[in-house]
């Protein structure tokens, strides 16, 4: 289109220009005052971290970013092809030889088991973990451990790995453990049924309740982490081009490309998270819930409600097999 053709467009639809620009104006704003990873000088040397869904998008980014910074950084990917992939450019990219593959299914409570067995069994130390992998737009799935797929993936897997790492994470404290959510999550629900696929959802949403679980999972787990010096913070990555939009429909997928012009690249998606893996400014700070900008931002009301954080608690304990103690 040329920029005749253009001005065309926008003087003749100018309230669709109007809006337009203010979208790009806040969203230019709200990156521009964006805490930056490149001007942080904390160096990992010595701290090891996990990072879920390392292959792409943000999880790949979060793994540069802190494999640049020498931490002994562990991919935790499902595909071993891809995973290789990842691991090769981010080796070239740092120069950083310590960077790791390992495979995990996180929807298979079975391979986070036998992940966080291998895990124990090798390393000292887990500094860092961040649970990033995620999925959206799957129709609804049971697996063959009776549990719905989306949420299998985007929740209760984390909520099994992270306990059952957090022996190591205390032993290493202070340590960090991040949970990535969205702020569609203001959207979610919280119904127990959920979980099993018991009770049936639409795939928009299983992704918003299953963020909502996310951060309901983070505020509690907080509260009983208290004098342990590991800390956990839920993070909004933002709107993202990724490929989290891969099983929706070919005009949904063409609609988010059409869009990207708005959109963070998951370079600046991983910027929330890495905030609260890295940053000086976070240490300490746990049971909160961090916007795509960097700043505070009070969750979903339910997220606050101590008796609805315990039952979701106890239900994903039994859906996962995991006793009182986090063992398994």
């Amino acid at each position: 289109m040329t920029a005749k053709a253009v001005f065309h467009l926008l003087s003749s639809h100018p309230a669709w220009f109007v809006c337009s620009l203010a979208l790009g104006v806040m969203l230019w704003a709200k990156r521009r005052h964006t805490w930056k990873p490149c001007i942080c000088p904390v160096d990992l040397k010595g701290k090891t971290a996990i990072v879920t869904g390392a292959n792409s998008g943000i999880g790949k980014y979060v793994a540069l970013d802190l494999a640049r910074r020498n931490a002994r950084t562990i991919l935790a990917c499902r595909s071993k092809e891809r995973g290789q992939a990842a691991l090769e450019e981010i080796r070239r990219a740092t120069g950083n030889p310590d960077v790791h593959l390992r495979i995990l299914d996180i929807s298979s409570m079975a391979s986070v088991r036998d992940f966080a067995r291998e895990f124990l069994g090798e390393e000292r130390q887990l500094d860092i973990l961040v649970n990033n992998a995620g999925v959206s737009g799957l129709p609804y799935t049971v697996t063959v451990e009776g549990l719905e797929l989306t949420f299998a993936t985007n929740f209760l897997g984390a909520f099994l790995l992270t306990n059952l790492l957090l022996g190591a994470m205390k032993a290493s404290s202070p340590a960090r453990i991040i949970n990535v959510s969205s702020y569609r999550h203001f959207d979610g629900k919280l119904n127990i049924k959920f979980l099993s696929g018991e009770e049936r959802v639409g795939y928009h949403q299983a992704y918003c309740s299953s963020k909502l679980m996310n951060v309901v999972f983070t505020l509690e787990l907080a509260q009983r982490l208290q004098g342990t010096g590991v800390s956990v913070t839920a993070v909004n990555p933002g709107t993202v081009k990724t490929e989290i939009m891969r099983h929706f429909s070919w005009w949904v997928r063409l609609l988010f490309r059409a869009c990207g012009l708005f959109l963070k690249t998951a370079e600046e998606g991983a910027v929330s998270t890495l905030y609260c893996a890295v940053s000086p400014e976070v240490q300490g700070i746990t049971g909160k819930y961090f916007d795509s900008d960097c700043s505070l931002r009070l969750p979903a009301a339910l997220a606050q409600d101590p008796a609805m954080r315990r039952k979701l608690w106890d239900a994903s304990e039994q859906l996962t097999g995991l006793d009182c103690r986090g063992q398994q």
